[in-house]
């Protein structure tokens, strides 16, 4: 059983039930156990022919801790995620569809820590992230057929490599241009040697340019499988509000409007506890689908296309 919904125009697919068994230890645990003994049902779920290189899926697992109402693993056409801004305002707005959840906080917990989440009478919802920070600023690349550029690299439970001066127009029609300029500068990042913390690959790439009146900026975000984001990216969203936090350029509580390359918008505020920056993203998911998937051993592509 699936519930499918839109966040900002990114999909996510909420596995509910007929998941694989992870046992019960921790969620980074499970994802181990996910990622090493039943990938094939992460393609199933997400690529070709049930689904698309944007979908984002969701395995609703239960959590560790009571406090929690769901525990949550995010995946995607090649990979696993460790946290998803907008798969968790998908993963409420599905919560509450089925009746599970009422408005107020909720927290959900993940194989990168437990996120506070509030759905609003109006049916919005507020990701209160884990915390975020810039690793890294001005790193410098030379972009094969482009010439240099440079970014910041942070965490907003994914790692993120952030340009704004990149000469790009971030349309909605430039969208084939953007990914291949985007991908370029991923492949530049492998090619020096360029990581995260603890040698963590940086598989997201974020642009940014100035937004429509009414929003502060647009982004352009590809997400690890060569696919971009149709929303403003959750957690692409907290790794920039980290890095105008470390530039001194939007305070604690001042709101920062994100606009996606499709025009959608989060709304964007952060606050401080010691050194750790807190990010709140608030957005809305719309469930467009509810659905049981069929997997016929028979069919050749029964574990989605592409999975060996």
């Amino acid at each position: 059983m699936v519930v499918d919904s839109h966040t900002a125009g990114e999909p996510t697919r909420v596995v509910l039930e007929g998941g694989p068994d992870l046992g019960s230890g921790s969620l980074p645990e499970r994802l181990n156990v996910f990622r090493e003994r039943f990938d094939w049902f992460r393609s199933a779920v997400v690529n070709e022919p049930r689904g698309s290189d944007v979908l984002v899926g969701a395995l609703l697992c239960a959590p560790v801790d009571p406090a929690c109402s769901a525990g949550v693993i995010f995946f995607n056409n090649v990979s696993y995620l460790g946290m998803c801004g907008h798969g968790t305002i998908g993963l409420i707005a599905t919560l509450a569809h089925l009746g599970h959840i009422q408005p107020g906080r909720h927290l959900i917990e993940t194989p990168v820590g437990i996120v506070t989440t509030e759905l609003h009478e109006d049916g919005r919802v507020t990701v209160h992230n884990i915390p975020s920070y810039r690793y890294a600023s001005q790193v410098h690349l030379l972009i094969e057929g482009h010439g240099s550029v440079t970014g910041d690299i942070a965490w907003g439970g994914n790692w993120f490599f952030l340009v704004e001066d990149h000469k790009q127009e971030l349309s909605l029609e430039r969208v084939e241009q953007l990914t291949d300029f985007a991908w370029r500068i991923r492949q530049a990042l492998e090619r020096n040697g360029i990581t995260g913390a603890n040698d963590a690959l940086i598989d997201h790439i974020e642009l940014f340019a100035p937004g429509s009146p009414g929003s502060h900026s647009r982004n352009f975000v590809l997400c690890p499988g060569k696919a971009y984001d149709r929303s403003p990216c959750g957690t692409g969203t907290s790794a920039k509000l980290a890095c105008l936090a470390e530039s001194a350029k939007l305070a604690p509580g001042e709101v920062w409007i994100q606009e996606s390359i499709l025009g959608s918008r989060f709304e964007a505020s952060y606050h401080r506890e010691g050194d750790a920056i807190y990010p709140h993203i608030t957005g809305e998911a719309f469930v467009t689908m509810e659905a049981r998937l069929i997997m016929n051993e028979r069919d050749p592509f029964w574990k989605g296309i592409g999975h060996g």
